[in-house]
């Protein structure tokens, strides 16, 4: 069997576009650069390049091959729809593909690239409908009491620890990854693991944007990173080896079993499936839970409306998921000559999809920077992608969400975030490593009925 890693194209460097560009290059802000978005979204940015430059080519360094930038929404959508001309395995959705003999550690960069995420179709397509079982709704329906209960949990540790919690450490990066273990299969002696190694990839990636800043906070990460790595890939082998032999009724089995153009998965699709679930579930169920608390302190009004009326919930999470964009790219190759808007795109060069840029664009969602749950359109928003590439898990995400709030509203109705957060490097997703909340609203205090103990 052919690997993706195979096959995939190698950055070339390119500076300047093959075709003239129509539109001006804004080159304030480094969209490339995993450090410049500790900030979040620059939003400022995403509206100038809708108006002036909504398919935008920015050069790139450290041998990067330049791309357009696309932020208006049906642009982003079209790209989407068109996946004949705009792949996602010829040069991986990631922002780079260095040199092969930069591949390092050689294991997780071919799973990086080997996995559903960067495969075309009629490839995609098989192996989807091969997993797709544990995201239907029967199944979401199912784990639905396993996830209430865990969530339940977590609030009575936050209600003990409290009034102050930092609310990603003890509960958005905590539900996703419990939720994502049910549905693999992991065994519970396993699962600390499973922390440890996504804790590890996740200080790699900020690494590599801050290493002193990293090596000062973690100061043995880099003496344990390899060790871990080997853990984690040796864990791979030995359940998908265990799960072909003796399968269970899990996501684990569904992927060991899986088959493309007739032969099974080898280790390198193998480790790349699982990982995927675990990293593609964790980041965006993770960042935006931590983003909806923020939301609901910065738009009071719209946490009212939900406390007197809870069946909102649905459609405050879709707006949430709109606003907080918790993927903020995912990368094409044009596969032929091409254009877009206006704007001629040649074979092989890259575009990338902005998708905090296209759901604030004002032409789909009006006043697009305030929250407002009563949008006609409130679940149109891409965060979850559009098309054949359309998040696998995004019911799944969407259950944790509003079971989550459902819960979380019941228990701490003035629940707000202090304003302090940390971001962290990383030009793939939103990704908020810290969030102070106050349980009783700020400056709030325990309530006398409630044990210290």
């Amino acid at each position: 069997m052919n690997l993706i890693s195979d096959k995939i194209l190698i950055d070339s460097g390119q500076v300047t576009p093959s075709y003239g560009a129509r539109y001006e290059t804004i080159e304030e802000f480094r969209l490339w650069d995993p450090a410049a978005w500790v900030n979040g979204h620059p939003f400022e940015l995403y509206k100038r390049m809708r108006e002036q430059a909504p398919v935008m080519w920015l050069p790139a360094d450290r041998k990067m091959s330049g791309f357009w930038s696309v932020t208006r929404y049906e642009d982003v959508r079209k790209v989407e729809l068109a996946h004949s001309v705009f792949s996602s395995q010829r040069g991986s959705i990631n922002m780079t593909v260095p040199e092969r003999e930069q591949w390092r550690p050689e294991k997780l960069m071919h799973a990086a690239f080997n996995s559903l995420i960067n495969m075309d179709e009629p490839l995609h397509r098989e192996m989807r409908m091969q997993q797709s079982e544990f995201f239907f709704p029967g199944y979401v329906a199912k784990i639905r009491d396993k996830v209430g209960v865990k969530i339940d949990e977590l609030l009575d540790e936050m209600e003990r620890q409290g009034p102050e919690v930092d609310f990603v450490k003890m509960f958005s990066e905590e539900l996703p990854l419990y939720t994502l273990c049910e549905m693999l299969g992991v065994d519970e002696e396993d699962r600390p693991k499973v922390k440890v190694w996504m804790h590890h990839l996740e200080l790699a990636s900020q690494f590599l944007s801050h290493p002193w800043r990293t090596f000062f906070s973690e100061p043995m990460f880099p003496f344990r990173f390899n060790p871990v790595l080997k853990d984690m890939f040796a864990y791979g082998e030995r359940v998908m080896a265990e799960r072909r032999a003796r399968p269970r009724e899990d996501l684990l089995t569904a992927i060991a079993r899986s088959e493309l153009e007739g032969e099974l998965l080898p280790q390198e699709f193998l480790d790349g499936s699982w990982l995927l679930v675990i990293f593609a579930g964790n980041d965006t169920s993770r960042n935006s839970l931590s983003g909806t608390i923020r939301l609901m302190t910065q738009f009071p009004d719209q946490r009212a409306m939900v406390l007197k009326d809870p069946s909102l919930i649905p459609s405050m999470s879709e707006e949430a998921l709109r606003m907080v964009s918790p993927v903020i790219h995912m990368r094409r190759t044009a596969l032929e000559d091409t254009e877009l808007n206006g704007q001629k795109i040649a074979k092989d060069e890259k575009l990338v999809l902005w998708y905090g840029a296209a759901n604030r664009d004002p032409e789909i969602f009006p006043d697009p920077d305030t929250f407002d749950m009563n949008r006609d359109n409130v679940e149109k928003h891409l965060a979850f992608g559009h098309g054949v590439h359309k998040c696998l898990g995004s019911r799944i995400a969407k259950m944790q969400l509003r079971m989550a709030f459902e819960r979380i509203f019941d228990r701490f109705p003035d629940i707000a975030w202090s304003g302090k957060q940390t971001i962290s490097p990383n030009a793939l997703v939103h990704a908020v490593s810290s969030m102070e909340v106050n349980l009783y609203g700020v400056g709030g205090s325990r309530p006398r009925q409630v044990a210290s103990g």
